[in-house]
Parts: C-alpha cells; sequence; structure tokens
C-alpha cells in the first residue's frame, strides 16, 4: 500500500472521520483488485461489510456529501461551473524534489491539524499557488493535495464560467467561490491566468480588470474549511496583487538527475524490465524534459515491447520512443 494511502487512512481515524475511513477503505479495495489480489479483497470486503460505522459522525459526514451534488451553474446557458474528480481517479503517486514533497506535505500536515492550530490564533495554509512549465506535475500536485487531505476536488470550468456578457463572468466566479466556502473541498483554478492576468496590460479597460479584481476579493474573503489551488504556466503575466494573496506559491521544475529514472522506473512498475537497460544513457537524453513528457516516452517504450509480442521493455524499446520523441509530435 501506498504511503500517502497509509497517512490519509490513519488520519481520518485520527480524527473520527468515519466518512473519509471509508473512501479510503474503497481506494485501498480497488488497487489491490488491479494487482490480482482477489482473494484478500473478498477478505478485506468481509471485514468492512461486518464494521460498525458511529452513527452521529457518519450521519453528519453524509449531510456533507449530499452537499457536493449541487453544483453552481450559469443561471443563462445553466452549464456546470466546476467539475469533479472522484477520489478512485485522483492521482497520488508522484516523483519529486525532497524540499518540493516537504513543502506539500507540510499543507497537508497543518490541514490535519488545523484545529489544533487555530486554537492559538493561527490558521492552516489553505490558498496555494503552483507554477512552472507545462507537463511538470502542477495539476498533479493538486490532485495528491486532495487526496491527502482527505477532500473531493473540484475543477473550474473556466469556459462555463468565461462569458462575453458584462459582469456575467465575475458572477459565475463568485458562484464558484461561494460553493467552495459552503462545502469542504479542493478547488482547483487550473490555469488560472484567464481570471489572474495582469491589469497593467489590458486592452479592455472593462471586463477583464473587473474579473481580476473580483478574483483578488474572492481570495482575500475566502474563508472556507477547505483549500484553493490554483496553477499556472504563465506566472510571470499574473497581476502582481495575486501572489499575495496566496499562502504558498511553489515552482513545480523539471525532475533532475535520479528522478528521471525513478520516474521511469515508477511508469514501468506494471511490466518487466531488462537488467540490460542503460537507465543512465536515457537519463542524460531525457534532463530537461517535464514529467509528463518522461512519462510518456516510458509508455511508448512499453508499447513497443507488447506490440512486438515481447513480455520486457528492453533498451532499443526505449530507444524507438526516444527517436519519435526527436521527430516531434
Amino acid at each position: 500500500m501506498h504511503s500517502d494511502t497509509l497517512k490519509r487512512l490513519f488520519r481520518a481515524i485520527g480524527n473520527r472521520s468515519w466518512s473519509d475511513v471509508t473512501q479510503v477503505s474503497q481506494v485501498i479495495l480497488s488497487e489491490e483488485k488491479k494487482k490480482g489480489h482477489t482473494q484478500l479483497v473478498k477478505q478485506l470486503q468481509g471485514i468492512f461489510d461486518g464494521a460498525s460505522i458511529a452513527p452521529p459522525l457518519a450521519q453528519d459526514s453524509s449531510r456533507k456529501v449530499s452537499a457536493l451534488s449541487e453544483l453552481p451553474r450559469n443561471r443563462r446557458s445553466n452549464q456546470v461551473l466546476m467539475s469533479k474528480v472522484p477520489l478512485d481517479r485522483l492521482r497520488r503517486h508522484m516523483v519529486l524534489r525532497s524540499d518540493i514533497d516537504n513543502r506539500l506535505g507540510r499543507i497537508e500536515k497543518e490541514f490535519a491539524a488545523s484545529e489544533r492550530l487555530s486554537r492559538f490564533g493561527l490558521r492552516n495554509k489553505q490558498k496555494i499557488l503552483l507554477y512552472g512549465p507545462p507537463g511538470c506535475g502542477k495539476t498533479l500536485a493538486a490532485e495528491r493535495l486532495a487526496f491527502g487531505v482527505g477532500l473531493p476536488l473540484f475543477k473550474v470550468r473556466f469556459d462555463a464560467v468565461m462569458s462575453s456578457l458584462f459582469g456575467e463572468s465575475a458572477s459565475n466566479l463568485r458562484q464558484v467561490f461561494d460553493a467552495a466556502e459552503d462545502t469542504p473541498c479542493v478547488l482547483l483554478l487550473d490555469e488560472c491566468d484567464f481570471v489572474a492576468r495582469t491589469r497593467l496590460q489590458q486592452n479592455d479597460v472593462g471586463e477583464a480588470p473587473r474579473i481580476v479584481n473580483t478574483f483578488l476579493q474572492m481570495l482575500d474573503d475566502y474563508n472556507g474549511r477547505g483549500l484553493v489551488v490554483a496553477t499556472t504556466n504563465l506566472h510571470t503575466v499574473l497581476d502582481s496583487a495575486v501572489f499575495r494573496r496566496f499562502d504558498e506559491s511553489i515552482e513545480m521544475p523539471p525532475p533532475e538527475t535520479g528522478q528521471v529514472e525513478e520516474l521511469l522506473r515508477s511508469t514501468l512498475s506494471s511490466i518487466d524490465a531488462s537488467v540490460d537497460i542503460r537507465w543512465q544513457e536515457i537519463e542524460e537524453q531525457l534532463l530537461g524534459q517535464s514529467a509528463a513528457t518522461i512519462v510518456r516516452v516510458a509508455q511508448e517504450a512499453a508499447k513497443e515491447s507488447i506490440l512486438s509480442g515481447g513480455r520486457v521493455v528492453e533498451q532499443k524499446h526505449f530507444a524507438r520512443a526516444l527517436s519519435a520523441l526527436a521527430r516531434g509530435p
């Protein structure tokens, strides 16, 4: 079982959050089922089905969950303004520099201790900005945080939020933040430059600055019991006032030496790799590439092996995958 799953399970037990215990248990069952441990899954399911859940806490948690189904909508088009990422689809396995991993872990730790911190007049970090080049793991880090704190993740649909009608975009954004305050969740504003671009270089002196002002106000006023996570590839074009609104700003860099090989090996965990693979040589060719690109190369190498009738990834399969990468899209 992955360490993140264990930590979340024990945190849920410590907080007596029985709904979260139930959710993590289902994740564990799903992971073991994928590994082919059918007998273990039957035994665990039998234990779970025979367990008793504390009624008062279970009822309270169910009320919170039911509220999540009432997603805010664009009043004119009736489009939902947020989409939910189910618990079993949250990605949480990451290869990170230790300092970045520690900073994300600190956010999770503070969230778990939020009540204790409040007794001393302190607040846990709630508003997080993740920035860096495309494919460096910003969205994945947001999903990891959601899993780590045990909250559902809701992704803002900017295609539904943004409107050509004066004032409607700002109104939609308010609905999104109101919903996030009403129900504990991780609110993900992926590519937030849609609503946070600097006001100094706007050709439109009306609606665009109005949206930025609304966004800044929403960040200032946010008082929910969850997290707000914003990501951007274009942090240099963000309004300078945006950075001051976040409790933590984390740059997500490309994988470094050692991390590239670890990422390749973890991607190939479901298939055997030849002992003759020259990992250092492959890593040298991939240094500077994004995590997404490195994962794609490993996946392409695995496909090369399978499509050629093999069951082991070899150096020649990586050679073909790297050659395809060099040719470009």
